[in-house]
């Protein structure tokens, strides 16, 4: 049974590494959403996450179980949809539902708290088997690139060079 809540600027500290395991460096090769092999670096920063947490119609959601946090996730308002990201589950812990609960609280907040009708987000183009499993929760490739923010070391530091965003969006009615 997982519990939800938006975080505050006081859980950037847990925050910051949940991320960063999730995505970068050996941690996280636990699981199987690893970035490890298309990008080094850092994932995000402190300062990143306050941004998020800050920002006007945006919400990092904090999923727990019992006392552990075990996800997170951005939701925000763009353009009149719901845009998900900063997706992260513990990589120990992948595999077992956590993440499909995390996104079906992420869609229920857009939707109900928000009113949004559609979520939006953008996924390394790389990435096909986190792309097939957006797609068996209802996303749809659009086919929507969008390059690869070469050259700027907040996204990572890159280790292919035919990298780029995909949009998938689902409609929330």
């Amino acid at each position: 049974m997982l519990t939800f809540r938006e975080a505050t600027l006081a859980d950037v500290p847990v925050l910051v590494p949940l991320i960063e395991s999730a995505y970068r460096g050996d941690s996280s090769r636990t699981g199987w959403t690893t970035e490890a092999d298309l990008l080094e670096g850092r994932r995000t920063d402190p300062d990143g996450v306050a941004e998020v947490i800050t920002s006007p119609k945006s919400a990092l959601l904090m999923a727990w179980r019992d006392d552990d946090l075990v996800a997170c996730c951005h939701v925000a308002e763009e353009d009149g949809a719901g845009y998900f990201g900063m997706f992260a589950v513990v990589p120990g812990m992948q595999g077992g539902g956590i993440g499909r609960d995390t996104l079906a609280e992420a869609e229920r907040f857009a939707r109900f708290e928000w009113g949004l009708g559609e979520m939006r987000m953008k996924v390394i183009n790389a990435r096909e088997d986190l792309i097939a499993w957006y797609v068996r929760r209802g996303y749809t490739r659009t086919g929507e690139l969008t390059p690869f923010p070469y050259g700027d070391e907040r996204f990572g530091v890159p280790l292919r060079d035919d990298l780029a965003f995909e949009l998938l969006v689902k409609p929330l009615g």
